[in-house]
């Protein structure tokens, strides 16, 4: 598949709208259960795919778009790979500037990757603001 440059908005909000329907779901469960420790042993796993969701539904994304200054699609694309490649620890990757201080969730190069809720709820909004701001409308009226 070819490199997408931008998104119909539409899309970016059903996206979005996905990921809050399963933040409040999650929320419903952690209301309902009789068991916190089940809750909390399951929160990072639930997060942590979720967290590969949201990069899916955006895969095929331009990378020179995207950029590489450790903006939140670079922290979300850091992540995936930590979970999915590196047993869930942060690695530096040569190609982009990850800087600590400036990312959403402020995990450090060798870090275990273990999002909670809100760890979760404040990395998508970033993502989602970024997904709009380089590939959704304004995106393509600068592209045209």
């Amino acid at each position: 598949m070819p490199a997408v440059t931008s998104y119909p908005s539409e899309y970016i909000e059903n996206c979005h709208k996905h990921m809050e329907e399963q933040l409040a779901a999650f929320e419903r469960l952690v209301q309902a259960s009789r068991a916190p420790a089940a809750v909390s042993g399951f929160e990072p796993l639930f997060f942590g795919n979720l967290t590969l969701v949201l990069d899916a539904c955006f895969a095929h994304r331009q990378r020179d778009r995207e950029g590489s200054d450790g903006n939140p699609l670079n922290e979300v694309r850091l992540l995936c790979r930590a979970l999915l490649h590196h047993d869930g620890v942060l690695t530096a990757d040569g190609t982009i500037e990850y800087r600590p201080a400036a990312s959403v969730l402020g995990l450090n190069i060798g870090d275990t990757v273990e999002l909670n809720a809100n760890q979760f709820r404040e990395l998508s909004r970033a993502f989602f603001a970024e997904i709009e701001r380089k590939y959704g409308g304004a995106a393509r009226d600068r592209a045209a």
